[in-house]
């Protein structure tokens, strides 16, 4: 039941940001449906609250507005916080076996955000190419993490536990599970200062 509450509240802030970040540069569905590559009328539902939209969807989105990726999730934050994993509402890709927990977000004046990753056995993601001179660092602190750059998928790294790894996300890139059991690691990306 509770999970069920928690992705009908992250549907409601992702509608409610959705709705302001398309008002604030006075766009039209229809325009940012043509810039986002997303129907108008899923963006409609986004906005609605009527969707739980994929996390490629929300890169999309973000990538096609170009704001942040959790500039969608963002709820207000003042002065210090701590943020609890109880507090954290995963999205969900590979049918729920990739879980992405967004931890702080990007604002105005900070241009990155933190993530953190929890890949079951198998599971695989693929993130569309974000914004140009976005990059991504990983580390990976249980497991091994296999990461897949570019449209060909010849560039790849397997980054084992304790072990980082630093890339520019402005083309396709996969992350997979390279281990028998959970992979967990933190991301931060870092935007192009506008």
């Amino acid at each position: 039941m509770a999970n069920v509450e928690e992705a009908a509240d992250m549907n409601r802030v992702i509608a409610e940001n959705l709705r302001l970040l398309r008002t604030q540069a006075q766009l039209s569905l229809g325009e940012v449906s043509e810039r986002t590559g997303v129907s108008k009328s899923m963006l409609g539902q986004i906005e609605r609250g009527e969707s739980s939209p994929t996390i490629s969807t929300l890169w999309k989105i973000a990538t096609g507005l170009n704001v942040s990726f959790t500039s969608l999730m963002e709820r207000s934050e003042q002065g210090t916080t701590i943020v609890n994993e109880a507090d954290m509402t995963p999205l969900l890709n590979d049918r729920g076996h990739f879980r992405l927990y967004p931890v702080f977000k990007a604002r105005p004046g900070r241009d990155f955000e933190m993530l953190d990753l929890e890949l079951d056995p198998g599971s695989v993601s693929d993130s569309s190419a974000h914004a140009e001179g976005t990059e991504e660092f990983v580390l990976v602190y249980q497991g091994a993490l296999e990461i897949t750059l570019g449209s060909t998928g010849r560039e790849r790294y397997t980054v084992p536990r304790g072990s980082a790894i630093h890339y520019r996300a402005d083309q396709p890139h996969t992350y997979r599970n390279a281990a028998d059991a959970l992979t967990r690691a933190a991301m931060v990306i870092s935007y192009p200062k506008k």
